[in-house]
C-alpha cells in the first residue's frame, strides 16, 4: 500500500509538472515528419507531381504542420506572430534550395565516386546532414525554440553526423563519409570547405558561463579537413587554402594556404619475428 501511494503521489506530481510546462514539446516525431517531407519534396519525390498547383497543394500543407510545430514550442501564442515565423521560414526556402544545389555540384565535381546529383540527392549522407541542418539553422536563426534541435538530432541519428543548428556554413559545403563529424554551434565555415569522416570541430572548454561567447573555430574558404582531425577554441581560425591533415589535433590557428599534418614514427621488422621479453612482476 505504501509503494502504491508513493506512485501515486509520483504520478499527480508528474501530471502536473507536464501541464507547467505544456510549451514544452513532446511530439518528436511530428518534427522528424516535417523536415523528412519538406526534403522529400525538394529532392526525391518531386516527380509525382503533375502540375504546380499540386506542388502549391503540398508546399501548403506543410505550412500548416510547421505551424502547429511553432504553436506547439512558442510561448508567443498570438497567430499573427507564428503565421510570421512559417512564413518567413518558406521564405528562405528557395534560397537555401539553390545553396544545396551548389552543395550537390560540389560533391559531384569532387568526388569521384559520385556519377550524378540524383544519387547524391538519394544516398550521400553528408548532403543529406547538409539539407538538414540549412532547414535547421534558418529556424534557429529566427529563434524557433525547441525545433532546430530536434531537427539537427534527427539528421545525426540518420547519418552519424552532428551539426549544432547554431554553425554557420557558408557555399558549396561538402562532408564525405561523414560518419563521427562533429560542429559546434558556434562555428563558423566558409565557402569551398571539404571535411571527412571523424572530423571535429569544438569548443576547448565547455563550461557553462562560456555559453555566449564563441567557443568553436572558424574555418575560411577552399579549406580540406581529411578524417579523424580535432580542431577546437573560439579564438581558432583555418586560413584560406589550407590542408588539415588525418588525425591532426589543433588548438592553434594556423595562416593562410598552411598544410598540417600528422608525423608517423615507423619501425621497420627484423629477422626477430617477436620482440625482445620483458621482465616484469604483477
Amino acid at each position: 500500500m505504501e509503494n502504491q501511494n508513493k506512485e501515486e503521489a509520483f504520478l499527480n506530481s508528474l501530471f502536473a509538472k507536464k501541464q507547467e510546462d505544456s510549451y514544452l514539446f513532446h511530439e518528436k516525431h511530428l518534427v522528424e515528419s516535417f523536415i523528412q517531407q519538406l526534403f522529400d519534396t525538394l529532392f526525391i519525390y518531386h516527380l509525382e507531381y503533375q502540375s504546380v498547383a499540386e506542388l502549391q497543394s503540398k508546399f501548403n500543407y506543410l505550412k500548416d504542420q510547421l505551424k502547429i510545430l511553432v504553436t506547439k514550442v512558442s510561448k508567443e501564442k498570438d497567430s499573427s506572430f507564428i503565421d510570421q515565423q512559417v512564413q518567413q521560414f518558406f521564405e528562405q526556402i528557395p534560397y537555401i534550395y539553390d545553396l544545396l544545389l551548389l552543395d550537390a555540384e560540389e560533391v559531384l565535381n569532387f568526388d569521384p565516386a559520385a556519377h550524378s546529383k540524383e544519387e547524391i540527392f538519394i544516398s550521400y549522407p553528408g548532403f543529406f546532414a547538409t539539407a538538414i541542418h540549412r532547414f535547421a539553422h534558418q529556424l534557429y536563426s529566427q529563434e524557433v525554440l525547441i525545433l532546430p534541435r530536434v531537427i539537427s538530432e534527427y539528421a545525426h541519428g540518420k547519418t552519424g553526423i552532428d551539426i549544432n543548428p547554431g554553425a554557420k556554413i557558408g557555399k558549396s559545403f561538402f562532408i564525405d563519409h561523414g560518419t563521427g563529424v562533429v560542429i559546434g554551434e558556434t562555428c563558423i565555415i566558409g565557402n569551398h570547405v571539404k571535411i571527412y569522416q571523424g572530423v571535429t570541430l569544438g569548443a576547448l572548454s565547455v563550461s557553462k558561463d562560456l555559453a555566449s561567447l564563441k567557443r568553436h573555430p572558424t574555418i575560411q574558404d577552399h579549406v580540406v579537413i581529411y578524417s579523424g582531425a580535432t580542431i577546437l577554441g573560439g579564438n581558432t581560425i583555418i586560413g584560406e587554402g589550407s590542408i588539415i591533415g588525418g588525425n591532426v589535433w589543433l588548438t592553434h590557428s594556423v595562416s593562410t594556404n598552411s598544410v598540417v599534418y600528422h608525423t608517423n614514427k615507423i619501425k621497420i621488422k627484423d629477422n626477430n619475428p617477436f620482440p625482445d621479453v620483458i621482465d616484469f612482476v604483477i
